[in-house]
Protein backbone atom coordinates (compact mmCIF):
# COMPACT_ATOMS: atom_id res chain seq x y z
CA UNK A 1 0.00 0.00 0.00
CA UNK A 2 1.21 3.54 -0.60
CA UNK A 3 0.33 5.67 2.30
CA UNK A 4 0.84 9.75 1.66
CA UNK A 5 0.21 12.77 4.09
CA UNK A 6 -1.82 15.15 1.78
CA UNK A 7 -3.50 18.95 2.60
CA UNK A 8 -6.65 19.54 1.89
CA UNK A 9 -8.80 22.80 2.86
CA UNK A 10 -5.84 23.65 4.71
CA UNK A 11 -5.55 20.66 6.89
CA UNK A 12 -2.86 18.17 6.71
CA UNK A 13 -3.73 14.31 7.36
CA UNK A 14 -3.01 10.59 6.58
CA UNK A 15 -4.42 8.50 3.00
CA UNK A 16 -3.49 5.53 1.74
CA UNK A 17 -3.26 6.07 -2.80
CA UNK A 18 -5.79 3.77 -4.58
CA UNK A 19 -5.55 4.35 -8.27
CA UNK A 20 -5.21 8.21 -8.64
CA UNK A 21 -7.62 8.24 -5.76
CA UNK A 22 -6.54 9.61 -2.06
CA UNK A 23 -8.53 7.51 0.96
CA UNK A 24 -8.75 9.36 3.85
CA UNK A 25 -7.50 6.43 6.69
CA UNK A 26 -8.76 8.24 9.70
CA UNK A 27 -12.11 9.38 8.56
CA UNK A 28 -12.92 5.52 6.35
CA UNK A 29 -12.35 4.18 9.60
CA UNK A 30 -14.53 6.21 11.59
CA UNK A 31 -17.19 4.99 8.54
CA UNK A 32 -16.46 1.46 9.36
CA UNK A 33 -16.26 1.68 12.65
CA UNK A 34 -19.76 3.28 12.40
CA UNK A 35 -21.20 0.29 10.18
CA UNK A 36 -19.62 -2.28 12.71
CA UNK A 37 -22.04 -0.89 15.42
CA UNK A 38 -19.23 0.62 17.42
CA UNK A 39 -20.98 3.58 20.01
CA UNK A 40 -16.80 4.81 20.32
CA UNK A 41 -16.29 5.38 16.84
CA UNK A 42 -14.29 8.32 16.88
CA UNK A 43 -12.24 7.75 19.44
CA UNK A 44 -11.55 4.28 18.72
CA UNK A 45 -10.45 5.76 15.47
CA UNK A 46 -8.23 8.42 17.40
CA UNK A 47 -6.66 5.75 19.27
CA UNK A 48 -5.57 3.72 16.28
CA UNK A 49 -5.80 5.27 12.54
CA UNK A 50 -4.86 9.28 13.56
CA UNK A 51 -4.84 11.44 11.12
CA UNK A 52 -0.57 11.77 11.66
CA UNK A 53 1.70 9.82 10.17
CA UNK A 54 3.91 9.17 13.22
CA UNK A 55 1.20 8.68 15.35
CA UNK A 56 -0.56 5.66 13.02
CA UNK A 57 3.02 4.16 12.73
CA UNK A 58 3.25 4.11 16.52
CA UNK A 59 0.00 1.92 16.34
CA UNK A 60 2.22 -1.21 14.81
CA UNK A 61 0.71 -3.50 13.03
CA UNK A 62 -2.55 -3.14 14.65
CA UNK A 63 -3.09 0.10 13.69
CA UNK A 64 -2.01 -0.68 9.54
CA UNK A 65 -4.37 -4.01 9.59
CA UNK A 66 -7.14 -1.70 10.34
CA UNK A 67 -6.10 1.14 8.17
CA UNK A 68 -6.21 -1.68 5.48
CA UNK A 69 -9.84 -2.75 5.97
CA UNK A 70 -11.10 0.61 5.83
CA UNK A 71 -9.76 1.37 2.62
CA UNK A 72 -11.39 -1.81 0.80
CA UNK A 73 -14.60 -0.75 2.67
CA UNK A 74 -14.26 3.06 1.61
CA UNK A 75 -13.72 1.62 -2.20
CA UNK A 76 -16.71 -0.88 -2.05
CA UNK A 77 -19.12 1.64 -0.65
CA UNK A 78 -18.04 5.07 -1.35
CA UNK A 79 -22.07 5.72 -2.19
CA UNK A 80 -22.68 5.12 1.09
CA UNK A 81 -20.66 7.15 3.23
CA UNK A 82 -21.80 9.96 5.23
CA UNK A 83 -18.81 12.33 5.17
CA UNK A 84 -16.03 12.59 2.00
CA UNK A 85 -13.33 10.49 2.27
CA UNK A 86 -12.29 9.87 -1.58
CA UNK A 87 -10.68 12.55 -3.32
CA UNK A 88 -9.12 12.62 -6.56
CA UNK A 89 -5.63 13.74 -6.13
CA UNK A 90 -5.55 15.94 -8.67
CA UNK A 91 -7.68 17.63 -5.68
CA UNK A 92 -5.25 17.22 -2.86
CA UNK A 93 -1.54 18.44 -1.91
CA UNK A 94 1.00 16.16 -1.36
CA UNK A 95 3.19 16.43 0.97
CA UNK A 96 6.17 14.64 2.63
CA UNK A 97 5.01 11.28 3.80
CA UNK A 98 6.35 11.72 7.65
CA UNK A 99 6.01 15.21 8.53
CA UNK A 100 7.80 15.60 12.30
CA UNK A 101 9.79 12.29 12.83
CA UNK A 102 11.89 12.49 15.92
CA UNK A 103 14.70 11.50 14.05
CA UNK A 104 16.37 11.75 10.60
CA UNK A 105 19.76 9.95 10.27
CA UNK A 106 21.49 9.72 7.38
CA UNK A 107 24.35 7.41 6.25
CA UNK A 108 27.35 8.83 4.24
CA UNK A 109 29.66 6.90 1.57
CA UNK A 110 27.77 4.20 1.63
CA UNK A 111 27.69 3.58 -2.10
CA UNK A 112 30.69 2.12 -3.70
CA UNK A 113 31.43 4.33 -6.63
CA UNK A 114 30.21 7.22 -4.75
CA UNK A 115 32.94 6.33 -1.78
CA UNK A 116 35.89 5.82 -4.51
CA UNK A 117 34.95 9.40 -6.65
CA UNK A 118 35.42 11.25 -3.35
CA UNK A 119 38.57 9.45 -3.02
CA UNK A 120 38.10 7.50 0.32
CA UNK A 121 38.34 4.05 1.10
CA UNK A 122 35.53 1.75 2.35
CA UNK A 123 34.57 2.40 5.93
CA UNK A 124 34.44 -0.20 8.24
CA UNK A 125 31.67 1.43 9.97
CA UNK A 126 28.67 3.46 8.99
CA UNK A 127 29.57 6.94 8.55
CA UNK A 128 26.06 8.91 10.69
CA UNK A 129 25.04 12.20 10.85
CA UNK A 130 21.82 13.85 11.23
CA UNK A 131 19.09 16.18 9.43
CA UNK A 132 16.53 17.97 11.38
CA UNK A 133 12.63 18.10 10.82
CA UNK A 134 13.09 21.73 9.72
CA UNK A 135 14.49 20.23 6.38
CA UNK A 136 11.66 18.51 5.37
CA UNK A 137 9.72 19.49 2.15
CA UNK A 138 7.36 17.75 -0.07
CA UNK A 139 6.64 16.65 -3.71
CA UNK A 140 4.75 19.26 -4.55
CA UNK A 141 7.50 22.19 -3.02
CA UNK A 142 10.46 23.70 -4.40
CA UNK A 143 13.68 23.38 -2.92
CA UNK A 144 15.03 26.84 -1.56
CA UNK A 145 18.25 27.83 -2.81
CA UNK A 146 18.99 30.50 -0.11
CA UNK A 147 22.05 33.03 -1.03
CA UNK A 148 24.29 31.76 1.86
CA UNK A 149 26.40 29.86 -0.51
CA UNK A 150 26.93 29.00 -4.80
CA UNK A 151 27.12 25.63 -3.95
CA UNK A 152 23.79 23.46 -4.15
CA UNK A 153 24.13 20.03 -4.66
CA UNK A 154 21.81 17.24 -4.92
CA UNK A 155 22.16 13.54 -3.63
CA UNK A 156 19.40 10.82 -4.22
CA UNK A 157 18.73 9.04 -1.36
CA UNK A 158 16.88 5.74 -1.03
CA UNK A 159 15.54 6.03 2.27
CA UNK A 160 13.21 3.73 5.01
CA UNK A 161 10.71 4.70 8.00
CA UNK A 162 10.93 2.53 11.39
CA UNK A 163 7.63 0.73 12.32
CA UNK A 164 8.11 -0.18 15.41
CA UNK A 165 10.64 0.48 18.56
CA UNK A 166 13.78 -0.64 17.77
CA UNK A 167 17.04 -1.30 20.47
CA UNK A 168 19.45 -3.95 19.70
CA UNK A 169 17.47 -5.39 16.88
CA UNK A 170 19.71 -8.74 14.71
CA UNK A 171 20.01 -8.14 10.92
CA UNK A 172 17.75 -11.39 10.72
CA UNK A 173 14.85 -9.67 12.59
CA UNK A 174 15.61 -5.71 11.18
CA UNK A 175 13.17 -5.37 8.29
CA UNK A 176 10.41 -6.47 10.50
CA UNK A 177 10.87 -3.45 12.23
CA UNK A 178 10.50 -1.36 8.52
CA UNK A 179 7.05 0.25 7.91
CA UNK A 180 8.10 1.17 4.47
CA UNK A 181 10.32 3.07 1.70
CA UNK A 182 10.05 6.63 0.53
CA UNK A 183 12.44 8.79 -1.79
CA UNK A 184 14.48 11.56 -0.17
CA UNK A 185 16.59 13.99 -1.32
CA UNK A 186 19.87 15.02 0.54
CA UNK A 187 19.76 18.40 -0.35
CA UNK A 188 23.38 19.75 0.49
CA UNK A 189 25.15 22.98 0.84
CA UNK A 190 28.75 21.66 0.07
CA UNK A 191 31.05 24.78 0.79
CA UNK A 192 29.29 25.13 4.15
CA UNK A 193 29.64 21.17 5.02
CA UNK A 194 33.09 21.58 4.50
CA UNK A 195 34.31 24.39 6.27
CA UNK A 196 34.70 22.50 9.24
CA UNK A 197 35.14 18.82 9.91
CA UNK A 198 31.10 18.29 10.72
CA UNK A 199 29.23 18.19 8.51
CA UNK A 200 25.76 19.36 9.84
CA UNK A 201 25.26 22.87 9.17
CA UNK A 202 25.88 21.94 5.18
CA UNK A 203 22.76 19.56 5.95
CA UNK A 204 20.32 20.77 8.08
CA UNK A 205 19.78 24.38 6.15
CA UNK A 206 15.93 24.95 5.61
CA UNK A 207 14.08 22.93 2.96
CA UNK A 208 17.03 21.10 2.23
CA UNK A 209 15.47 17.34 2.68
CA UNK A 210 12.86 16.66 0.05
CA UNK A 211 10.62 13.71 0.29
CA UNK A 212 7.93 11.32 -1.06
CA UNK A 213 5.80 11.09 -2.81
CA UNK A 214 4.55 8.24 -0.70
CA UNK A 215 5.49 6.21 1.68
CA UNK A 216 5.55 2.25 0.16
CA UNK A 217 4.82 -0.65 2.66
CA UNK A 218 7.24 -2.73 3.44
CA UNK A 219 4.97 -5.83 2.18
CA UNK A 220 5.12 -4.06 -0.90
CA UNK A 221 8.50 -3.70 -1.49
CA UNK A 222 9.60 -7.04 0.22
CA UNK A 223 13.92 -7.60 -0.38
CA UNK A 224 14.72 -3.94 -0.31
CA UNK A 225 17.87 -4.86 -2.19
CA UNK A 226 18.22 -4.29 -5.87
CA UNK A 227 16.05 -1.23 -6.24
CA UNK A 228 17.50 1.23 -9.37
CA UNK A 229 18.53 4.38 -8.04
CA UNK A 230 18.52 7.50 -10.86
CA UNK A 231 18.57 11.11 -10.55
CA UNK A 232 18.27 13.90 -13.44
CA UNK A 233 18.84 17.41 -13.42
CA UNK A 234 16.61 18.94 -16.48
CA UNK A 235 16.44 15.77 -17.78
CA UNK A 236 20.26 14.94 -17.53
CA UNK A 237 20.90 11.91 -16.12
CA UNK A 238 23.42 12.49 -13.49
CA UNK A 239 23.53 9.84 -10.91
CA UNK A 240 22.71 5.72 -11.72
CA UNK A 241 23.29 2.97 -8.90
CA UNK A 242 21.30 0.10 -7.30
CA UNK A 243 20.60 -0.06 -3.77
CA UNK A 244 22.76 -3.60 -4.45
CA UNK A 245 25.51 -1.61 -4.19
CA UNK A 246 25.10 -0.58 -0.39
CA UNK A 247 27.89 -1.24 1.51
CA UNK A 248 26.10 -1.40 4.77
CA UNK A 249 22.22 -2.73 3.66
CA UNK A 250 18.95 -1.93 5.39
CA UNK A 251 19.55 -4.98 7.73
CA UNK A 252 22.36 -3.72 8.66
CA UNK A 253 21.44 -0.21 9.16
CA UNK A 254 18.57 -1.46 11.19
CA UNK A 255 20.90 -3.73 13.79
CA UNK A 256 23.86 -0.78 13.70
CA UNK A 257 21.75 2.28 14.32
CA UNK A 258 19.27 0.39 17.04
CA UNK A 259 22.31 -0.63 18.80
CA UNK A 260 23.31 3.25 19.17
CA UNK A 261 19.91 4.58 20.22
CA UNK A 262 16.36 3.73 19.88
CA UNK A 263 14.24 4.11 16.78
CA UNK A 264 11.14 5.14 17.25
CA UNK A 265 8.34 4.62 15.24
CA UNK A 266 8.37 7.22 12.09
CA UNK A 267 12.32 7.39 12.38
CA UNK A 268 13.66 8.11 8.86
CA UNK A 269 16.94 6.57 7.39
CA UNK A 270 18.60 7.74 4.78
CA UNK A 271 21.14 5.64 3.18
CA UNK A 272 23.53 7.48 1.05
CA UNK A 273 23.78 8.46 -2.61
CA UNK A 274 25.24 6.79 -5.42
CA UNK A 275 27.80 8.35 -7.35
CA UNK A 276 27.76 11.68 -9.53
CA UNK A 277 27.02 13.96 -7.42
CA UNK A 278 27.62 17.58 -8.59
CA UNK A 279 30.72 18.46 -6.39
CA UNK A 280 32.62 15.45 -7.55
CA UNK A 281 32.21 15.89 -11.59
CA UNK A 282 34.63 17.70 -13.48
CA UNK A 283 34.17 20.28 -13.72
CA UNK A 284 31.48 20.46 -11.14
CA UNK A 285 27.83 21.09 -11.55
CA UNK A 286 25.70 22.58 -8.75
CA UNK A 287 22.64 23.32 -8.68
CA UNK A 288 21.07 26.58 -10.10
CA UNK A 289 17.86 28.43 -10.09
CA UNK A 290 14.82 26.83 -11.72
CA UNK A 291 16.66 23.52 -12.29
CA UNK A 292 14.20 20.34 -12.15
CA UNK A 293 15.60 17.38 -9.66
CA UNK A 294 13.83 14.24 -10.38
CA UNK A 295 14.65 11.17 -8.70
CA UNK A 296 13.12 7.89 -9.37
CA UNK A 297 13.27 4.60 -7.82
CA UNK A 298 12.19 1.22 -9.02
CA UNK A 299 9.10 0.30 -7.30
CA UNK A 300 8.36 2.65 -5.10
CA UNK A 301 8.06 5.90 -7.65
CA UNK A 302 9.69 9.46 -8.80
CA UNK A 303 10.36 12.34 -6.59
CA UNK A 304 10.52 15.99 -8.11
CA UNK A 305 11.07 19.00 -6.93
CA UNK A 306 12.32 22.65 -8.58
CA UNK A 307 15.31 24.60 -7.64
CA UNK A 308 13.86 28.42 -6.35
CA UNK A 309 16.88 31.01 -5.56
CA UNK A 310 14.86 32.95 -2.51
CA UNK A 311 16.56 36.50 -2.89
CA UNK A 312 18.19 38.54 0.05
CA UNK A 313 16.00 40.79 2.20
Amino acid sequence: MRFVTYSYEGSKRIGALIDDQVIDLHNATIELLNVQGHIRAKQIAEAFVPANMVEFLQGGDQSIEMAREAVDFAIHNRKALSRKVVFPISEVRLEAPVQNPSKIICVGHNYREHILEMGRDLPPFPVVFAKFSNTIIGPEDNIPFFPISEQLDYEAEFAFVIGKRARNVTQEKALEYVAGYTIANDVTYRDIQRRTIQWLQGKTVEGSAPMGPWLVSADEIGDPTGLEVVLTVNGKERQRSNTANLVFTVPYLVEFLSGLMTLEPGDIVLTGTPGGVGVARNPQEFLTHDDVVRIEIERIGALENRVKKIEQE
